[in-house]
């Protein structure tokens, strides 16, 4: 099969189209014929070996990718609840076997059946920005019903779901955003939104019950501020895990009574379902920014740093209309 490889940690450059063996899945796993592979941040910081958290984990050469869209080709043994053609979406082994590839064998409890409504190539942008609004918002945010969220990077990847989720929840969300992204906001269903270059949150924003920091801006000294938009007893949940809280951070929390949390994705089967009923009730959109072949994976790379594509970039393995 083909994949996409690195043997050395670099630029766009360093990524290789190859013939590999096809994977075999393990009794807990399945194999996914793939159609679809999103384009993430954690892929270019995989491919430069820039994160000391992650490269003590990688071995090269290595497979990139960790979101995927396609059809259930073989299931291991032990695996219950798919079935051979079965259109699925989720994340890969991380490290292990990446989507950049025309198979991928992954653990079944990582992946969960499709959005009907949505094509593989939509269904690949979804999966990791998914699940890190989800585990940031539910499992370490304890987001309620009535509740009032602060979202900072409101418009991104993982901001635009955290917001469509949290609506969906019954919050009342505040998001930050640059000015060209306000009615972007507001379209994802955001009830105040904020220009966080003119406009001073901590003034703005009051008896917030959880600050969820989505934005790639790694500063504690904004994190201090975020925190005083905070009720008492409020959360701080961060997806940045590569980026500690200082002790400034911590007083802050301190004085305030709240809980800050750096917020590990963590890939559940469950979760991805959730997701895909509200995606296919029409209560969550996804938007794709541009679609790329296979063989331009280097060129999808250049343009993820940009950030001038709104939506998300995604590798096109097969044409969604291949016959499974």
């Amino acid at each position: 099969m083909k994949a996409i490889r690195i043997h050395a940690f670099g630029g766009p450059e360093v990524l290789q189209l190859e013939e590999v063996a096809r994977p075999v899945p393990a009794a807990d796993e399945i194999l996914v014929k793939v159609y679809a592979s999103g384009v993430n941040p954690v892929d270019r910081v995989v491919r430069e070996g820039s994160s000391a958290a992650l490269k003590y984990a990688l071995t090269l050469p290595m497979t990139l990718g960790w979101d995927a869209a396609g059809v259930v080709e073989a299931v291991g043994r032990e695996v219950t609840g798919f079935q051979l053609g079965d259109a699925v979406y989720g994340v890969p082994n991380f490290p292990g076997n990446g989507s950049y590839a025309e198979y991928c064998a992954a653990l079944a409890s990582r992946f969960a059946l499709k959005p009907k409504c949505l094509s593989f190539t939509e269904a690949a942008a979804v999966p990791l920005a998914g699940l890190t609004a989800w585990t940031a918002l539910f499992k370490f945010g304890k987001l309620q019903p009535g509740q009032r969220i602060l979202i900072q990077g409101a418009s991104g990847g993982v901001g635009g779901l955290a917001v469509q989720f949290a609506k969906a929840k019954g919050a009342y969300v505040i998001g930050t955003t640059s000015a060209g992204e306000l009615d972007y906001l507001r379209q994802l269903g955001a009830d105040e939104v904020m220009d966080y270059r003119s406009q001073k949150v901590e003034d703005l924003a009051r008896d917030v019950d959880l600050v969820l920091e989505a934005s790639s801006v790694r500063d504690n000294a904004e994190r201090v501020k975020a925190i005083t938009v905070l009720k008492k007893g409020g959360i701080f949940v961060s997806v940045n895990t590569d980026f500690a809280f200082d002790e400034a951070v911590h007083t802050a929390l301190t004085q305030k009574g709240a809980t800050g949390e750096l917020s590990a994705n963590q890939p559940r089967q469950e979760w991805l379902a959730e997701m895909a009923q509200l995606i296919d009730a029409g209560r969550v959109q996804v938007l794709v920014g541009r679609v790329f072949p296979l063989v331009q994976v280097a060129e999808a790379h250049r343009e993820s740093p940009t950030g001038h594509v709104r939506g998300k970039l995604v590798l096109e393995v097969r044409k969604d209309d291949e016959l499974a």
